[in-house]
């Protein structure tokens, strides 16, 4: 029998390797690209774009460099460099044969007018997993000249895809809504909901710190780390040293210069807030079980792992009632206006003691489950047979 049966998958691993590369922290989209290459990448052989080209990688060195990608230390440059170099060397520009099914569930180079034309000229089956049009929705929280690039993403995935994969009913409401302002068609799609990793029996925090809440997610425009200074000065003015901390966890992106320069000048905040930039899941998750809520006051997202994972834990949330909350976690969390700042403020003061509202949620809590990565493949893998 062969040692590397035949593959079923072409699964796109090109952003996790750029993502390995530059250390950066996982983010959720890293988190959904890992879960996958866990389940299929047995069943795959791995597809690397590079300079507008793709290569599929023999099915050992496929093994090889999934193993690497898929380590929790993560991988050494030098290590990650060697196998990138031998894998490419004996690369080929097309699959086995025709009619595999390509997996890209990062929106990796679907911008990229070659990787339509390579699908089309390959013959293969292309699903894409999309995670959010906020580029084209909310284009003042992202980075200047986004919302063209991520129009091109979308208007090529409508394009090439024989199937596409939505992470909730909201975000294929809105690529339904983009694919009719450009006269285009709707692939068959699915949804969804993106799973949690389990979470660990016991979360470590590095240090013991007095009462805290904490936000997760990089620092940009679209998260209202702004809001939340707003509410610490307030607190600090009004409760001096009995006001809780605030824990900042996740890297520092763009659109966020004003909370960034803040960040980088506390002032009186300086013993009531603190900026930590990675940690690794163990300790997020201490983090977050021990904090007295999750601050979520974000203008939009495309899902919501962190308050997804908040719940998991017995950590209550507030949050903006956004649509894509409300659809994954129901009236669970405190909902509150993310213009509002004395209403945040009012919420954090409550959340501060164990006041109704917060009883009210750890009573919800007990019944609350979320989304496993079983379920969500229990979905997906039926319909990709189907296709």
């Amino acid at each position: 029998m062969s040692k590397h049966p035949t593959r079923e998958f072409l699964i796109d691993v090109s952003r996790l390797i750029w993502r390995s590369w530059r250390g950066r922290p996982a983010t959720g989209i890293d988190r959904v690209c890992l879960a996958y290459l866990e389940r299929f990448g047995s069943r795959s052989q791995a597809v690397i774009q590079r300079r507008g080209r793709s290569f599929v990688l023999t099915p050992a060195w496929s093994d090889r460099l999934r193993r690497q990608l898929l380590r929790r230390s993560g991988t050494p440059k030098a290590r990650l460099l060697r196998i990138l170099v031998l894998a490419l060397a004996t690369a080929r520009r097309s699959p086995p044969r025709e009619g595999m099914t390509y997996l890209n569930v990062g929106h990796t180079g679907l911008d990229e007018p070659t990787l339509a034309g390579w699908i089309a000229r390959m013959e293969v089956r292309a699903v894409y997993l999309i995670h959010d049009l906020i580029p084209l929705t909310h284009p003042e929280y992202c980075r200047s000249g986004e919302a063209a690039k991520h129009q091109r993403r979308m208007r090529n995935a409508l394009a090439s895809a024989s199937g596409i994969i939505g992470n909730s009913g909201y975000t294929l409401d809105e690529l339904a809504r983009f694919a009719g302002s450009q006269g285009m068609v709707m692939p068959p799609a699915v949804m969804a909901w993106l799973g949690i990793e389990p979470m660990h029996a016991q979360g470590v925090r590095p240090a013991e710190v007095a009462a805290y809440f904490i936000t997760v997610g990089t620092i940009e425009a679209r998260k209202n780390h702004l809001l939340l200074l707003d509410v610490w000065e307030r607190l600090v003015e009004s409760m001096d040293e009995r006001a809780p901390e605030l824990l900042i966890v996740g890297g520092r992106g763009w659109e966020a210069e004003e909370a960034l320069r803040r960040l980088d000048r506390l002032g009186v905040l300086d013993r009531h807030v603190r900026e930590i930039n990675a940690c690794n899941d163990c300790e997020l998750e201490g983090w977050i079980r021990g904090a007295r809520a999750l601050l979520m006051p974000s203008f939009v997202e495309g899902f919501g792992l962190p308050v997804m994972e908040a719940l998991s834990l017995g950590t209550p949330v507030i949050a903006s009632g956004l649509p894509v909350y409300r659809e994954i976690v129901g009236d669970v969390p405190t909902y509150v206006d993310p213009t509002d700042t004395a209403a945040w403020e009012d919420a954090v003061r409550s959340f501060c003691d164990d006041g109704p509202e917060r009883i009210r949620q750890l009573d919800r809590m007990a019944t609350y489950r979320a989304p496993s990565w079983e379920e969500h493949f229990g979905i997906i893998e039926p319909w990709l047979a189907r296709l």
